[in-house]
């Protein structure tokens, strides 16, 4: 007895039909090495996490509640760390996307803010169709001023150098806005655009928090007193208001240049003598009234 031993045999059909099944499924072994290759990828990730030390442990475990570094985590003046502090002054600050904010970053020392006596209130804007109830100038400068200040004298924040000396350029152990240069301080320019003599009066009041924590420049007797924040008053700013505060005055005024130099002013003059240290931070002019008008680089007279 003999068995003839034949392949087998597959028609057309069949074979085609396995080649086209397995062009359209990835083969197993693809997906064995696809799930292996995630597996060690995660492995290897997540042992990283795994505290194999003490040092280790201690860096997973900072800041959380209830270890021993939960108050340590937050730098003490993480607010303004690393931007250095520039001569720079902030025109028409309001029109910024971010108002004060935007000027601290780039390392402004000086920003300017139009004022609108309205029901009672400073409002902030260029013109008076701009105003509105929501953009005032506590909303936008002095409450965020306010907050600030308290974070960059929170209690604790201590600075003390080898000498054993107090590490605060300004009075009452206080400390600026820029952590880089603490003894530097903002100016806050106002403009203001509604009458005076109505107006002032309400700015005083809206400083009083500012005053209260000492964190004003003013003047004691003869003594300019240094502070981390400036107040200066433009525009419509009545000098008689600022004159009268004699004893101590927190709010100086933005003396107008054309009196202190050109060829009509009088040196020995009552309008040129009454500006000083005292009670004028700035002076300021009109650049086409004082210098001229720019044509191709060169200067014209007015």
């Amino acid at each position: 007895m003999s068995f003839e031993r034949r392949r087998p045999e597959f028609t057309l059909t069949q074979s085609t039909a396995a080649s086209d099944d397995s062009e359209a499924k990835p083969t197993h072994g693809f997906l064995a090495r696809t799930l292996l290759s995630l597996l060690i990828y995660f492995n290897i990730h997540l042992r990283a996490q795994i505290p194999t030390n003490d040092i280790q442990r201690l860096i997973t475990a900072w800041g959380k509640p209830g270890t021993l570094t939960d108050t340590r985590s937050h730098y003490p003046t993480e607010f303004s760390r690393g931007i250095v502090p520039i001569p720079c002054h902030s025109h028409n600050d309001y029109e910024r996307h971010v108002p004060l904010y935007s000027a601290l970053r780039a390392g402004c020392i000086s920003v300017e803010v139009d004022v609108w006596l309205r029901d009672g209130d400073l409002l902030v804007g260029h013109t008076e169709n701009s105003l509105t109830s929501a953009r005032t100038l506590q909303s936008l400068y002095l409450e965020p001023l306010l907050s600030i200040l308290a974070r960059q004298n929170a209690p604790g924040n201590i600075s003390e150098s080898s000498s054993g000396q107090m590490g605060y350029p300004f009075a009452a152990n206080v400390s600026g806005i820029f952590e880089t240069n603490t003894s530097v301080s903002v100016s806050l320019l106002l403009d203001i655009k509604t009458d005076g003599q109505a107006t002032f009066p309400v700015i005083q009041q809206q400083l009083e928090p500012l005053r209260t924590k000492g964190w004003l420049t003013h003047t004691s007797d003869s003594t300019l007193v240094p502070g981390p924040i400036t107040v200066v008053g433009s525009g419509n700013t009545p000098f008689d208001l600022i004159q009268a505060e004699k004893g101590k005055r927190d709010i100086f005024f933005d003396a107008p240049l054309s009196r202190f130099w050109g060829e009509d002013v009088d040196e020995s003059s009552e309008n040129r003598t009454a500006f000083n240290a005292q009670n004028s931070l700035y002076a300021s002019a009109s650049f086409l009234e004082m210098i001229g008008k720019p044509w191709h680089g060169v200067l014209r007279p007015a």
